[in-house]
């Protein structure tokens, strides 16, 4: 095994974007339909699996895809005991009545909010965290 040095470096600086955000859950589809709403959108896409079963959602927001993989192992983290891989924060103008919305769509609040006055930390329907915020 070789390792490479900063003499290896490349030299020109990397500047990807970011095509896609890809989360699992034990129902793909109500997952993307869940964040697709919140972001004032509609799921746009399903991809089959070998069998042709639909397992796979998607929608783009400003050029992104946003991807939600159904998964019958999948199980959310049990926040806030263990460490979140990835989470999503939302911005909305109105974060009161966001909130009071992805409340009604199926999102719970937990009680522990470890951020103040600054986010708000809510689990979505396949359990796993995510923070919404006032627009800045």
């Amino acid at each position: 095994m070789t390792s490479r040095t900063r003499t290896d470096a490349p030299t020109t600086p990397l500047s990807g974007t970011i095509m896609c955000q890809a989360m699992w859950a034990r129902d793909g589809r109500k997952l993307a339909e869940f964040y697709a709403t919140a972001l004032g959108t509609k799921v746009t896409q399903a991809f089959p699996n070998e069998e042709g079963d639909e397992v796979a959602f998607a929608f783009r927001v400003n050029g992104t895809m946003y991807l939600f993989y159904t998964s019958p192992s999948f199980t959310a983290p049990e926040w806030p005991e263990q460490e979140l891989p990835f989470h999503m924060d939302l911005v909305f103008d109105d974060v009161r009545a966001a909130e009071e919305q992805l409340l009604e769509m199926g999102a719970t609040k937990p009680v522990h909010q470890p951020g103040g006055k600054h986010w708000t930390v809510l689990l979505d329907p396949s359990g796993q965290p995510f923070c919404i915020h006032g627009a800045r």
